[in-house]
């Protein structure tokens, strides 16, 4: 699936004013098999289009987003009290099976200075059941910005999930049960026509 324009069109934009603005340097893009938004996503590949997970209360808290961010692969997501949002993890799960790429923050929030927060679990699960790698990501002086200010983007090898023993089963599972499914909604079709 190609990117949608306005995506194409922001990220340039961005890409261009981050790399005219500030010295930012960028290593390892050798690890990257597929994968700050605006320090990561002008860096790689135009295709396929990088879809972001944002909190639903703090990013989507305006109409004018709620109308944009969708349009450049944002999309909410917002756990409440240790509830799951099951329409952003169905999102997560879509965009992972279609092969698309994905940008987590594991923190779960924006770092404020130089230390790392503690890593949320949902970036684990992600990864193993959809059974794909993580591309860890690192950005460093993106804590107080000015011109010419040097950002320095680190990416590290794929971390492959370690997949268990049932995964294999599973997945043919879930696959002949969708079978089962198309098949049963065909014929009450056909009978209703």
């Amino acid at each position: 699936m190609d990117p949608p324009r306005l995506y194409l069109f922001i990220r340039r934009v961005v890409g261009w004013i981050v790399t005219h603005l500030f010295r930012v340097t960028v290593s390892g893009l050798e690890n990257v098999p597929w994968f700050d938004p605006a320090f990561i996503i002008p860096f790689f590949p135009e295709r396929p289009l990088i879809y972001t997970m944002a909190k639903r209360e703090t990013v989507f808290n305006r109409a004018w987003k709620r109308r944009l961010l969708p349009l450049i692969g944002v999309f909410p997501i917002s756990p409440n009290k240790g509830e799951l949002d099951e329409q952003g993890l169905r999102t997560v799960y879509q965009v992972l099976d279609r092969g698309g790429v994905l940008l987590i923050f594991p923190e779960g929030r924006y770092s404020r200075g130089r230390a790392l927060r503690p890593l949320k679990n949902g970036v684990g699960y992600f990864a193993l059941q959809a059974g794909v790698p993580v591309s860890p990501v690192a950005v460093a002086g993106t804590d107080s910005l000015w011109p010419f200010k040097r950002i320095e983007v680190s990416i590290g090898p794929p971390i492959q999930p370690d997949l268990p023993a049932w995964w294999e089963v599973s997945r043919r599972v879930t696959g002949m049960v969708e079978r089962v499914r198309t098949a049963i909604t065909a014929a009450l079709s056909r009978r209703r026509g």
